[in-house]
Parts: C-alpha cells; sequence; structure tokens
C-alpha cells in the first residue's frame, strides 16, 4: 500500500492560537502514525503565490492519512486553525 502526504499551505493571522491548534492535533498526529517531513521550515517561492507557512506530514496510507483527518481529534483542531489561519490542505498518494 503506498505512503500518502498532508501538505499544508498556511498563512497563520493569530500565532498564539495557533498553538493550541499544534497541541490539540497532537493525539491524531500519534494515532496515525504522522510523521512529519517539513514544518515551516525556510521556504524559496519558484512559482505562484506562496504562504508563511507549509507543512508537510507522511502517512502509512492514504486510508489513515484520512482516517486522521476525519478523527474527532483533528476534527477539533481543524476547527481552531480554520478561525486563526487561511490555507490549503491537500492528500497526495506516493507514487509506487
Amino acid at each position: 500500500m503506498p505512503k500518502a502526504y498532508w501538505i499544508a499551505r498556511v498563512d497563520v493571522r493569530d500565532p498564539e492560537t495557533y498553538k493550541s491548534y499544534v497541541e490539540t492535533a497532537k493525539p491524531a498526529f500519534i494515532r496515525h502514525q504522522a510523521k512529519f517531513l517539513a514544518r515551516g521550515g525556510r521556504t524559496e517561492v519558484l512559482e505562484g503565490k506562496a504562504r508563511a507557512r507549509n507543512v508537510i506530514i507522511e502517512f502509512p496510507s492514504m486510508e489513515e492519512a484520512l482516517a486522521c483527518y476525519n478523527s474527532p481529534e483533528y476534527t477539533a483542531a481543524r476547527a481552531i486553525r480554520q478561525k486563526v489561519s487561511d490555507g490549503e490542505f491537500v492528500l497526495v498518494e506516493a507514487a509506487e
């Protein structure tokens, strides 16, 4: 089964409240075996419009990535994130 990746591009409007999102989401990430490959590091815009924060999270499978996103823990975290940030989240299955 191929791995899957959340790719998130986010502009945070309230960094203090965003910390609460991160803490609330942790149990879902642990339970669904999330592995952070990139999280808010240095970026360079090559084309298009950039966001301030870019994150890539690896999951064992597409099903596990979707289960994490739809979990009660992440649903609560998502509600916090959506109030204090703008962005795009994409789920991509790895090539074999």
